[in-house]
Order: structure tokens, then sequence, then C-alpha cells
């Protein structure tokens, strides 16, 4: 479709690595017309603010333009660090840790909002929590910011007319302990807004 319509495909890799066999990117199967993106900050360190880029040849001018216009150059000790941890298998290493942290606060979601109708993949670090269609996710993300949680409706995310009713969950900002138990309150809440 791109090729017959002629947009150029961006293809955003920053969260790939949370599945561990991905199908291979886009940009293999169409580098004349695809875009790939990504970067460490998301997999390694949010500090860690190195990109990459992969271009046909044609958009690589205004790439560079765009990128030196709003970033310039990355620090000579971070790209250092990014290019050894890439080769040494630290970056391998440390995306591993973070599938399987994933996992894990997936599981924990799971057990805690158990009977919820959870929309969700087994290695990320947000869920969505759908919403009858009566209920409102504007009232639930209020009421759980006056108990100092914060979580994002459907707006932001929307491309469509339609908003869904759903707040995204992210799980990723806390110990284990407190994503238990922050999750326990979410529950509270939703049965009491929306599913009583």
């Amino acid at each position: 479709m791109a090729r017959q319509y002629g947009p150029l495909t961006i293809e955003d890799a920053s969260y790939a690595y949370l599945v561990q066999d991905p199908p291979p990117p886009l940009a293999a199967t169409a580098p004349d017309i695809t875009v790939y993106v990504s970067g460490l900050s998301k997999s390694i360190a949010t500090g860690l603010r190195v990109g990459f880029v992969v271009a046909p040849p044609s958009a690589v001018p205004a790439l560079e333009r765009a990128i030196r216009a709003t970033t310039w150059n990355t620090p000579a000790l971070t790209t250092a660090i990014a290019c050894r941890w890439l080769d040494d298998g630290t970056v391998d290493h440390l995306e591993a840790q973070k599938r399987d942290d994933a996992k894990a606060r997936q599981t924990i979601a799971g057990q805690e909002l158990a009977g919820l109708p959870l929309i969700s993949h087994p290695s990320s670090y947000f869920t969505w929590l759908p919403l009858p269609d009566d209920a409102r996710a504007d009232r639930m993300t209020a009421t759980l910011a006056r108990q100092h949680i914060s979580v994002t409706t459907a707006e932001p995310f929307t491309t469509s007319t339609h908003t869904p009713q759903a707040i995204r969950l992210a799980l990723g900002s806390t110990d284990l302990d407190s994503l238990r138990s922050t999750l326990r309150t979410v529950r509270r809440v939703a049965v009491e807004d929306a599913y009583t």
C-alpha cells in the first residue's frame, strides 16, 4: 500500500525490545520506503539519549537537517557508552532484564485486576482497562488522582472521532509492592465507579 500510494513509512521500534523474538522490521522488507527509528532511552536507561535512524538515501538529507535543527549531536561520552554496550552485549542483557520485569508487572496486574477486561501484551509496561459504555474515564481518572494515582484516558491516544471509555495503566514507574497496592485501589475504584 505504501508503494502504491507513495507515503514514506516511519517504523518506530522503540519498544520492539519487549518482544522476545520480534518479526523482522518493515525496513528489512521495504528499505526503499521505510524510515526505521529506535534508540536506547526506552530499552536501557532514560538518560542514555542515543537514537538511531535508518532511512532510504533520498530521505537522508531532510532527516539530517531536522536532526541538526533540533538536536545537533549526542555527547561523545554517551555515544561511546552506547556503542560499547551494543558491542559487548550489555544492551542485550539489559533488554532481557526489562522484558522479565515487564512480564512480572503484567502478572501482578493480571492478579490484582482479575475479572476486569484488560487489554495488554505479556511483556508490556502498560495495560488498558476498557470501561462499560455508560462509565466515564475522565471521572475515574479524577477519582484516582485524588488518591495520588495518575492514569490516562484513551483520549490522547485516539486517532478516530470516537474516543473509547478506557484508562491506560502504566506499570513500570513504581516498585512491585507499591504496584500491587496501587492496582488494588484502581480495582476498587473501577468496581465502584464503572462496574457496579
